[in-house]
């Protein structure tokens, strides 16, 4: 965001996965390109990841997760979004998730999925090309 503020992302890990070096890097490699990282750290609620979202006035979403349960926190979160009326702010899953899901994730409101293996530069170039600028 030249000449504005620079691009917030929550970095957050929904329910009870414990593996984080996923998220973790994907986080480092969003500071490298200049954005502000905010890190929840594990087994955060959908009601925490909404509520830090508010708090922190990020741009960006970022959930991470490897345990499953993609299928109710990811919609979960969305939901508590609209409820409170959250329009702007870009909404990303990864980890393990299957083929045959994504589609329901981002009928949802998920934006993007990301999963494994994929070029942390393509997360990057996603994110600046996706972001709402009247944010800035």
């Amino acid at each position: 965001m030249s000449g504005g503020r620079k691009i917030r992302v929550l970095a957050t890990k929904p329910g009870l996965d414990g593996h984080d070096r996923g998220i973790k890097v994907v986080a480092s490699a969003l500071m490298d390109a200049g954005m502000e990282v905010i890190y929840t750290g594990l087994r955060q609620t959908p009601r925490q990841i909404v509520e830090a979202a508010i708090q922190e006035d990020v741009d960006v979403i970022a959930m991470s997760i490897l345990s499953g349960a993609h299928d109710y926190l990811f919609p979960k979160v969305m939901e508590l979004m609209r409820e409170k009326n959250i329009q702007d702010i870009l909404v990303l899953g990864g980890g393990i998730i299957p083929d045959e899901d994504i589609s329901a994730l981002k009928s949802c409101g998920i934006a993007e999925i990301f999963g494994p293996g994929t070029d942390t530069r393509d997360i990057v170039k996603y994110i600046e090309a996706h972001v709402i600028r009247e944010r800035s």
